[in-house]
């Protein structure tokens, strides 16, 4: 029996619910490279039959609250060093100020980001925190986090690789949060790779932070960045290394493909931009591995072209702010929400907007939290349209 026709298999035995090999997995790839259609197909068979015909995003406000970092990674503007002009240091009054005008915006989500662990390295870090009356970065971002719940805001909270206990204190007021697996290779820690200098991204640590707010049942959005240099069978292999976790704990609610751009001021800024039909081959390869996930790609970062992956496989546009930058990727600005609506209908999709937790993990939502999300909720436990438009 020839290639083509195993690929045709398993891609059939994936619509019949069968859980397909690394393998075949691998075998799907090598196939699609020249011809990708099936693989977009079954993908697109897949969205349909578990998300239907819509497509998500969350509205939102990006509160950079300390971008000052103990690791340097080779593709990373959003990192600072003290004295430099785009250093951020949020005050609390500065995050009452934002979550004031978030309200406004009628945004729900407050994304609360952070480097990872700056006080560990920095002096300045400290002295910012000491000011502001909290011994820890995680503390701060535990009492940012009660303003937002207070205003009616809803925090997700991206502050690398914390510790279970203060994962524990941070769920009590944060309705879902995040870490990006990025790449589960060793070999992107090695001199010379992205990741040399980043020891919060070695996989060890990451998965351990992924083992731990599922232990804790925290619904946790991860996710792959493509074209840093990896190698397919290592971006199939971190795709399986979240599906196992999503096996074990249940508590994965969305995973992130994002695609790598280069920026100036980094060691890889010459390197290029992850080619546009490999990383839709990766997108429709995640659908194919975990077929009930929620999948998506940020829209700023294919600008030209982003409403066209809506075609392989994925159902959400991730956080959309109308107020706030792309703090991590400054140079890409977000479409306005009204062109993302437009292009998703036009693509035949009608665009909703949810909560920072998406409605099958609400269970996981402590009463409280649950309580003040049902003030705006709509039947299908999405945001009420006469909210956020």
């Amino acid at each position: 029996m020839n290639k083509l026709v195993l690929n045709s298999e398993s891609l059939n035995n994936v619509l019949e619910n069968k859980i397909i090999s690394r393998d075949e997995i691998i075998q799907i790839y090598e196939d699609s490279k020249n011809n990708p259609n099936e693989l977009f197909s079954t993908a697109q068979k897949l969205r349909k039959k578990f998300k239907e015909n819509s497509v998500t995003f969350s509205k939102k406000a990006f509160f950079n609250i300390v971008n000052l970092c103990k690791d340097t990674c080779s593709y990373c503007t959003y990192k600072a060093e003290p004295g430099e002009e785009k250093t951020s240091l949020m005050s609390k009054q500065e995050i009452k100020q934002l979550l004031n005008i978030a309200k406004k915006y009628r945004c729900v989500e407050a994304l609360f980001v952070t480097g990872e662990q700056p006080e560990q390295r920095y002096q300045e870090a400290r002295d910012w925190l000491k000011t502001n009356g909290f011994k820890s970065t995680a503390e701060y971002l535990i009492h940012a986090s009660e303003l937002a719940i207070e205003r009616g805001l809803f925090p997700h909270t991206n502050a690398g690789n914390l510790d279970k206990e203060d994962l524990k204190e941070l769920q009590k007021s944060n309705v879902s949060m995040g870490i990006m697996l990025e790449n589960i290779s060793e070999r992107l820690t090695k001199k010379g790779m992205p990741h040399y200098l980043a020891t919060s991204k070695k996989p060890k640590a990451r998965l351990e932070v992924l083992e731990n707010t599922g232990k804790l049942r925290i619904p946790m959005t991860t996710g792959i960045l493509v074209g840093i240099g990896e190698t397919p069978m290592e971006i199939i292999d971190s795709i399986l290394a979240i599906r196992k976790l999503h096996e074990k704990y249940g508590n994965i609610q969305e995973v992130i493909v994002q695609n790598f751009q280069p920026k100036q001021d980094t060691l890889m800024k010459n390197f290029p931009s992850a080619n546009e039909n490999y990383f839709k081959i990766v997108v429709a390869l995640t659908r194919i591995i975990m077929p009930k996930m929620n999948i998506q790609i940020p829209p700023n970062l294919s600008p030209n072209s982003y409403h066209s992956f809506l075609s392989v496989g994925i159902n959400d546009w991730g956080g959309v702010s109308p107020l706030t930058p792309d703090y991590v990727n400054p140079e890409f600005s977000w479409p306005e929400i009204k062109k993302i609506e437009q292009d998703s209908k036009n693509a035949g999709f009608e665009l909703k907007c949810r909560f920072p937790v998406y409605p099958e993990f609400f269970s996981f939502i402590g009463k409280e939290l649950r309580n003040k999300m049902k003030e705006i909720e709509d039947e299908e436990g999405l945001v009420k349209q006469e909210y956020w438009k």
